[in-house]
């Protein structure tokens, strides 16, 4: 067994894990937060996607034990004071998520990607969604979601 101690979503959080415990065990099992969901369980599919350090970074692909002094942000940290981020407010506006399983990694996704590019053309909002897979909105809907969310951000500013 491992001392894991990082900070999870602003708050300090520690447990002793075996050495071989995801990110995503650790987050859902450990921790309690089931927003991080699991899909693929390989990477492709990004519904485990988590901000580490503020980079998207794959869950299920990441041991536990190796993020120990880090911070990680799931879905469930990007709302404050009980606020939806601009980005899941987008999501919400423009029905960028039916059944919800892969919104997550989608969210986190984006709220990254607008971090460093806040007015992407088409082409790169396309592209920065393309590693999370959704099997039912089609993706016009999400692609007009993080043209939505980079609006709302630039209305609130910095």
């Amino acid at each position: 067994m491992h001392e894991v101690t990082l900070i999870v979503n602003g708050v300090p959080r520690q447990a002793r894990v075996p050495a071989r415990r995801l990110l995503s065990d650790f987050l859902r099992h450990d921790l309690g937060l089931t927003g991080t969901h699991v899909g693929c369980e390989h990477g492709v599919c990004g519904a485990c996607t988590v901000l580490l350090d503020g980079q998207p970074v794959r869950a299920c692909l990441t041991f536990a034990v190796s993020v120990t002094g880090q911070e990680v942000t799931t879905v469930e940290g990007l709302a404050k004071d009980g606020e939806l981020s601009p980005v899941q407010r987008a999501f919400a506006e423009c029905h960028g998520l039916q059944c919800g399983f892969c919104t997550p990694g989608f969210l986190t996704t984006v709220t990254a990607f607008l971090r460093e590019n806040p007015a992407p053309a088409d082409d790169e909002a396309i592209e920065a969604v393309a590693g999370n897979l959704c099997r039912c909105t089609g993706y016009q809907n999400i692609v007009k979601s993080v043209h939505r969310a980079a609006e709302l951000m630039a209305e609130e500013g910095p």
